[in-house]
């Protein structure tokens, strides 16, 4: 099963069209309208608030993309939007809130982060506060996680969308608070042999691991992430069919 065309035509916009500088910054309202403006499919991620609600947000801290600290987890829909994102006039939204920017324009690469902490079966919420948000979102939209029981869920609970595993080496850099054993199971992406996927998105620097040739021979769409020059995508380019970027113009 692949992604439908509409994931593979336009490169895809890393935490949306961002640019700090331009008062973007990444998965910020701002960053969602360039993005929409122009034509690029976004890339976005999920983290839960206090009150159940799929915040659009990278961090599990908040530090380093507003004014406070502290987990996004312990606050609350309301109290995470009125926190002013550096360097934007507006706070944290809501998913709801960026579907209803969105309208269909552009597709929707969604990715719920890992609320385990160690990428095993302790999921449920984030995952149902996101298919609730996008039951009747007419757009495309298209889920993936790093934890493959929150893909998982997201089968099951969102049967009719498109979904994917976010992927990579699996090196200790790369997973620095899980045990090796974790690790290596991870970058063996073998849970994609047990559940009906239709892409993976996977680490740019490891695009030539013979893991990706051959689930890619057996018809999953393959994305990467992330490119940073036009040099590194048409590298990519040799085996993925599409590419998430930024700090570019694609």
């Amino acid at each position: 099963m692949m992604l439908p065309r509409a994931f593979l035509d336009r490169p895809v916009a890393h935490r949306a069209f961002h640019d700090r500088a331009a008062g973007r910054p990444e998965n910020s309202r701002a960053a969602i309208r360039a993005a929409v403006a122009a034509g690029y499919p976004i890339e976005l991620d999920l983290q839960l608030s206090a009150d159940g609600e799929a915040m659009v947000f990278h961090d599990y801290d908040l530090a380093r993309l507003t004014g406070a600290s502290g987990p996004v987890a312990q606050r609350t829909a309301a109290e995470l939007g009125g926190l002013l994102l550096r360097d934007a006039e507006d706070g944290i939204p809501t998913l709801t809130e960026v579907l209803g920017i969105v309208a269909g324009q552009v597709p929707l690469l969604i990715e719920v982060k890992d609320q385990d902490g160690q990428m095993g079966p302790n999921v449920g919420p984030l995952e149902e506060a996101c298919a609730r948000a996008i039951e009747s979102y007419p757009g495309e939209a298209a889920l993936m996680s790093f934890n493959p029981h929150s893909v998982a869920a997201l089968a099951r609970l969102c049967p009719r969308r498109p979904r994917g595993l976010t992927t990579c080496a699996g090196t200790a850099e790369d997973y620095p608070t899980l045990p090796a054993a974790r690790r290596v199971e991870l970058a063996e992406i073998g849970l994609a042999d047990e559940m009906p996927l239709h892409f993976i998105s996977h680490h740019h620097g490891d695009l030539d691991n013979p893991r990706v040739a051959q689930l890619k021979a057996r018809g999953l769409s393959i994305l990467c992430w992330t490119i940073r020059t036009p040099a590194e995508e048409a590298e990519a380019r040799r085996i993925a069919d599409n590419v998430t970027f930024e700090g570019y113009p694609a």
